[in-house]
């Protein structure tokens, strides 16, 4: 079985972060078909996501993602490709909660 290990480093607290990984779940399950389930904890929030040949876990912290996921004999074939798209996926949902606001030019 192939791995997949994804590790981001962020400044945006837990509940900016639960935002993102509700959007990444949705993302996931949309382009992937993966099925989810979210787990909220005081500290830190555990998703765990499969399908046939894909299983893994992504933990979101304050300050911290990290995605592990197990990739089938079949999906092993397509590792690159899927962890580009994952990171792909995940830095873009970061860069656009941390992207600056931008002012209204009338204020």
């Amino acid at each position: 079985m192939a791995d997949i290990q994804i590790e981001r480093a962020h400044t945006l607290g837990l509940p900016a972060a639960r935002k993102i990984a509700s959007n990444w779940v949705e993302q996931a399950g949309e382009e992937f078909n993966l099925t989810c389930t979210y787990e909220e904890g005081p500290t830190s929030d555990l998703v765990r996501f499969s399908r046939s040949g894909v299983n893994g876990t992504l933990t979101v912290t304050p300050d911290r993602f990290e995605l592990n996921a197990k990739l089938g004999f079949l999906f092993s074939a397509f590792k690159g490709k899927i962890e580009s798209e994952v990171e792909k996926n995940l830095d873009a949902l970061i860069a656009k909660t941390t992207a600056p606001k931008k002012e209204n030019e009338d204020q």
